[in-house]
């Protein structure tokens, strides 16, 4: 298998996040994967994938994906039935950090018991 192929799963996951200015190369047995994800979160989904490919610290990949918005860590659209408990769970593992995104969009939000679906959530950087 080539180290391409073997390493597919990054490059589709990529494209489906929208990653700007890819770059793939092949250089020996080395993939080289260039590119820019919108946010740090996106950025941790593509080395994720890496790491449960090759490993925790794969040396037949090398990849320099920056993060075009390091304002935020994401920008998170609700979907119906979530709560800020729930988006916090998500994103920190914790779900009482939802403080944290409350607080981060007291401009759109005046209570964090109430948000409504298609609203734009910043997800703060911790």
């Amino acid at each position: 298998m080539s180290v391409k192929a073997k390493y597919q799963p990054v490059l589709d996951l990529g494209e489906q996040l929208g990653i700007k200015d890819g770059n793939v190369s092949v250089e020996g047995d080395v993939l080289k994967v260039k590119g820019e994800a919108k946010t740090q979160y996106e950025k941790n989904i593509i080395w994720d994938k890496i790491k449960e490919i090759g490993g925790e610290h794969p040396s037949d990949i090398k990849a320099n994906i920056t993060v075009e918005d390091e304002s935020v860590y994401h920008r998170h659209i609700v979907k119906s039935g979530e709560s800020l408990s729930k988006i916090a769970k998500h994103y920190y593992g914790d779900p009482m950090k939802y403080k944290q995104i409350f607080s981060a969009n007291t401009n759109i939000l005046s209570n964090p018991d109430v948000i409504h679906p298609e609203q734009v959530l910043v997800i703060p950087n911790l």
